[in-house]
């Protein structure tokens, strides 16, 4: 049996606005509640229409009107005119409103408008309302709810104040053609019928086509979506699709959103799949007056079996556990203790690399999965922090997770003193730890840094800066033979050193102004000169490295005490260092350059290859930052061997375009790659047979945006390798309603002896209705 839309005994004639119509006619938007008279017999109890909350009939209401009549025989009171009736901060407006004192309904006609607190507007063309103003309906309505979307109905019947059934109903959240209001717009949702639960804030359509460009492509016969209005909402979220994946092969996805109360929510999805078993995951976020936690994790049956391979060390991997039953768990969470106070964990753990490769987890490709947990405290000055670190290996191409370290406890404290009657200020740094290895070096260490510095300035404008520091650690270790160490010795070793330093660094800006005063100029030399004891030479022998597996000698580093990363391996001997740094600044314009050298009495020859430090006089290291104006810019490093002329270090970036257009690239070059050195016993081997493994990479991209429209491309290829690293692109369109998105990527790292496959990912997404996606 065909199905009519409702019609109210009260209404004369059937609406004959068509849905297209309907919107086209909109205006400004939403529900409204409409307010008492201010004659002491118009009394009823009103309600606000959106929410079904009554307004108080204590609260006064006000009209405006050209004309007011009193019907003693009807009883009835009839405003015509600019009519205008308003409660607080609640409007109704019309051309006619007739309010019966018998039955207690209120007619409203010609230019109803309502007007909400929050400035949103609901028009129709006439409106019959009872109950209380709990019950009534409507012709031809349309609104403009929250993100700008529209809705409109021929009729709609309301009940209780807290649903609304629509006739005839028309959803969209896109803008509607000023000059042919009767064109359809990009889309819309078309049923035969739909409800507004006002309540649990909820729009059902039944019998529903999706529109797009006017053309119906999706026959929906029930689809429920959130109301604009409300924030957090339970409910399914979109569900998503993929047609085929190396992996999963073609699958698809469930969420359920579930808002716990108004502090945390809940959301759980299934994934179903061809090529594998199904995987059911959920986020659990909660948010204190004192802090928040946020859970994530899932738990499947893999049935995917990886197959065995030779790793970048030769080793034979297995298969290993990474099938059947396999799961993941990331947590977060930090909490205030007091006002000095805090602690804190994030946790990373998954069953299998191979796992996440499956089911595509967030943090695949990493070489690492990183937990701690943590307690730190802030003061005046002073840091204090003590935690514990876990770490899983990812690829097993390049790491074991038997080689990695546990630290456990490691314990940080800082603390920076103010000027004392020297005029110089103290501070004192400790990081003390307990690391373990199930195959490796397991050691203890405990540190005292203790640093004074005095600022001071001449009068010939010399900046001058005297440092003295103490370094000194202890040490307990066993294993040294295994990685990262490697020393021929099976004993248990207890060690230590201490390094006192003195350094002098002065700076001597010159400046000067140009172009009467809109530019300047600084040329500045820097001079410094460091003395501490001879370190190196088998100084360190026995000595466990935890933080000092790289050496970094660049300009960044020109000046520093120590250009080890840690303090496990200190920088000593006599040396200097000298350098100069320019910079032009004019109009916006910049140019900085800076320069220098450093010379060492004495040589450590087991540094790492490559240092910049194997003679008296080191590498030249210089940087430049250009900036000429808004289309140009460019940032480089190098380091340069003054005695074979060749670049032992070298990075730049750069970036050009106009308006809507920009590129973008990028060289690095690093002839030594400091994991392999320690990953390898270096020391049985000839150092011309180790140090091959280097960066020398190339990369480049661009990117434009025109109106509505964006496009991008990237690539990054290795030279010493000659392959590319990964490439791709992405280009998309975005308006007022909806977006449409394409990317593509494709990555030619091996993890775990497989490379995954390119990725192609095309979006639509609907303003308030949300994303879908193919990939």
């Amino acid at each position: 049996m065909a199905r009519r839309p409702f019609r109210s005994p009260l209404l004369r004639r059937r609406s004959t606005l068509s849905a297209a119509t309907a919107l086209g006619s909109m205006a400004a938007c939403l529900f409204f509640s409409l307010p008492k008279h201010a004659h002491a017999q118009f009394r009823p109890q009103v309600m606000h229409l959106n929410t079904g909350r009554p307004t108080s009939p204590d609260e006064p209401a006000t009209f405006q009107a050209d004309k007011v009549d009193y019907n003693d025989v009807e009883h009835t009171v009839t405003w015509t005119g600019n009519v205008q009736v308003w409660q607080g901060d609640h409007v109704l407006r019309a051309d006619r409103i007739v309010y019966d004192r018998d039955t207690g309904v209120i007619a409203a006609r010609g230019n109803v408008a309502t007007i909400q607190p929050d400035g949103s507007v609901l028009y129709t063309h006439y409106a019959e309302l009872s109950g209380g103003m709990k019950d009534g309906i409507m012709m031809h309505v349309n609104a403009t709810m929250q993100d700008n979307a529209k809705l409109a109905a021929n009729g709609l019947r309301r009940t209780a104040g807290k649903i609304n059934v629509m006739s005839r109903a028309v959803y969209t959240a896109c803008e509607i053609c000023e000059k042919d209001k009767t064109r359809a717009p990009f889309w819309q949702f078309r049923a035969y019928d739909a409800t507004q639960d006002l309540e649990h804030q909820k729009i059902d359509f039944r019998d529903a086509y999706l529109d797009i460009l006017g053309i119906p492509v999706i026959y929906l016969p029930y689809f429920s979506m959130t109301d604009p209005s409300a924030k957090r909402h339970s409910g399914f979220l979109m569900p998503g699709i993929t047609p085929h994946d190396r992996y999963l092969g073609t699958y698809f996805t469930i969420p359920y959103y579930w808002v716990i109360d108004d502090q945390s929510d809940l959301t759980v999805q299934g994934l179903f799949s061809t090529k594998t078993g199904p995987q059911i995951s959920a986020q659990y976020r909660n948010f204190f007056n004192f802090g928040k936690i946020n859970i994530q994790g899932g738990l499947a049956y893999d049935t995917h079996r990886s197959n065995s391979y030779t790793n970048g060390f030769g080793n034979d991997v297995g298969r290993g556990g990474n099938h059947g039953v396999q799961g993941y768990l990331f947590a977060r969470g930090q909490f205030a203790i007091d006002k000095h106070w805090r602690a804190g964990a994030n946790i990373n753990l998954a069953t299998s690399a191979d796992y996440m490769r499956d089911y595509r987890v967030q943090g695949y490709g990493s070489d690492t999965l990183n937990s701690n947990a943590y307690i730190e405290g802030f003061g005046t000055g002073s840091y204090s922090r003590i935690d514990g670190q876990y770490y899983q290996g990812l690829n097993k191409g390049v790491i074991h997770n038997t080689d990695l370290p546990w630290a456990l406890p490691r314990y940080t404290y800082s603390f920076v003193g103010q000027p004392d009657a020297l005029g110089g200020r103290t501070s004192v740094n400790t990081t003390d730890f307990y690391v373990y290895r199930e195959n490796g070096s397991a050691d203890q260490r405990g540190e005292l840094q203790l640093n004074w510095d005095r600022l001071w300035r001449s009068r010939q404008g010399q900046q001058f800066l005297l440092t003295l520091r103490l370094d000194s650690m202890v040490y307990r270790a066993r294993k040294l033979y295994q990685q990262p160490n490697y020393y021929k010795t099976a004993r248990t070793i207890v060690s230590g050193q201490v390094l006192p330093t003195i350094a002098l660094k002065t700076n001597w800006p010159f400046v000067r102004s140009f172009e009467h005063g809109r530019g300047t100029q600084l040329i500045e030399p820097i001079v410094q000169a460091i003395y501490a004891p001879n370190t190196g030479m088998g100084a360190t022998d026995m000595i466990p490295n935890e933080d000092s597996m790289a050496y970094e000698f660049t300009d960044s580093t020109l000046f520093s005490l120590n250009r080890y990363q840690g303090t496990d391996r200190l920088d000593g001997g006599l040396r200097g260092n000298i350098g100069v740094h320019a910079n032009w600044t004019w109009d916006g314009h910049e140019v900085d350059l800076l320069a220098g050298e450093s010379f060492q009495e004495h040589i450590e020859h087991d540094r790492l290859p490559y240092s910049g430090l194997d003679h008296h006089i080191s590498d030249i290291v210089a940087r430049a930052r250009v900036s000429p104006n808004e289309y140009f810019d460019f940032n480089a490093r190098m380091r340069l061997d003054p005695y074979t002329g060749k670049f032992n270090f070298g990075d730049a970036l750069f970036s050009a375009g106009v308006p809507h257009f920009r590129i973008r690239g990028g060289y690095v070059y690093e002839p030594v790659t400091p994991y392999y050195y320690f990953a390898t016993n270096y020391r049985s081997y000839n150092p011309n047979q180790l140090y091959t493994v280097r960066t020398n990479e190339i990369s480049g991209g661009f990117s434009s945006d025109w109106d509505n429209w964006h496009l991008s491309g990237f690539a990054r290829r290795s030279l010493s390798r000659r392959e590319f690293v990964s490439l791709g692109g992405d280009i998309g369109y975005t308006n007022d309603c909806f977006g449409l998105d394409f990317m593509y990527l494709k990555q030619y790292t091996t993890i775990g002896g497989q490379q995954r496959n390119s990725t192609f990912l095309f979006t639509l997404s609907l303003k308030t209705l949300g994303s879908f996606g193919l990939k």
